[in-house]
């Protein structure tokens, strides 16, 4: 009897351990998912992925080429100034700033146009997305999602198109 019981005790255990495990991992992919959709951001700051057109060329969002990663513009949005700071991640040159903006959050704003316009890609950002800039004073946009910009990075071809 006494050995019935440890056996069972044993078998609930592993089942509990089993049920804690699976719960982990659905955590973890989620978290993954999240994180690689960029819904996972810090406060106030957004990270737009770009592609490149190497060997060819941009007619609209299709690249005639083969797409490669290229830059990642960060943005951070600071409301109680009414200023956005950018910057080129992994470049050796200063930030920028707009001035003059209204902005909601940090996924949510627009801003007036400055010199540092021409350095970025964007003068306005909508539920986290960049806005194409039609008056041509920032460089052209071609934002791709974080996970493709991963899979260009690491050398997988990941279409032809830039778009989120």
């Amino acid at each position: 009897m006494w050995q019935r019981s440890l056996g069972t005790k044993l078998l609930e255990s592993a089942v509990v351990i089993r049920i804690w495990l699976a719960s982990l991992a659905v955590l973890a992919a989620l978290g993954v998912m999240l994180w690689a959709d960029d819904v996972i951001t810090l406060q106030g700051e957004r990270t737009v992925y770009t592609a490149g057109c190497q060997q060819g060329a941009w007619t609209g969002q299709r690249c005639s080429g083969k797409l490669i990663a290229a830059e990642r513009y960060r943005f951070r949005a600071l409301k109680a100034r009414r200023e956005v700071l950018f910057w080129t991640v992994g470049v050796d040159e200063p930030s920028g700033r707009y001035t003059d903006c209204q902005i909601q959050d940090g996924r949510n704003w627009s801003c007036k146009p400055s010199a540092d316009a021409a350095r970025t890609i964007t003068l306005a950002m909508v539920r986290g997305q960049p806005v194409a800039d039609a008056g041509g004073l920032t460089r052209p946009l071609h934002a791709v999602a974080k996970w493709r910009w991963w899979l260009l990075q690491w050398g997988f071809q990941a279409g032809s198109e830039a778009g989120t």
